[in-house]
């Protein structure tokens, strides 16, 4: 039984950057992959970048060389660094922690993960 708490979001201009966090509770999620993914009103859930337990990351191509995940496993806690935003950028961004343990590589599907925070709100205004 894991509990997520993502925090940091909020309303930035474009080109700005914010920093979300993911802090989880209840066991370690050290041998787990861990993902961020994020929902816009009247979109499916998207794959925005996840890292494995040996730090192995993966990115979706809209956010490739401007977001980076890292993960803190001291301090059971993943990090998204968001810089360069955009408005498209604007979501519901949802941690999550991955199914499988002592993954090659980390899942890019919903269904690949367990256990979800509530989300935090990012807005990118133009």
């Amino acid at each position: 039984q894991v509990q997520l708490v993502e925090s940091g979001g909020g309303l930035v201009q474009a080109g700005g950057s914010l920093r979300l966090s993911c802090a989880a509770s209840g066991s370690t999620t050290s041998i787990h992959g861990m993902g961020w993914f994020r929902q816009a009103p009247g979109k499916e859930r998207e794959f925005v970048a996840g890292i494995s337990w040996s730090g192995r990351t993966d990115y979706a191509d809209s956010v490739q060389g401007r977001f980076t995940i890292s993960r803190d496993n001291a301090k059971n806690t993943v990090y998204l660094q968001m810089n360069s935003l955009k408005p498209g950028d604007t979501a519901v961004y949802y941690c999550a922690v991955e199914r499988a343990v002592w993954g090659r590589v980390v899942g890019r599907t919903t269904a690949d993960y367990v256990y979800w925070g509530q989300g935090t709100q990012v807005t990118v205004s133009s």
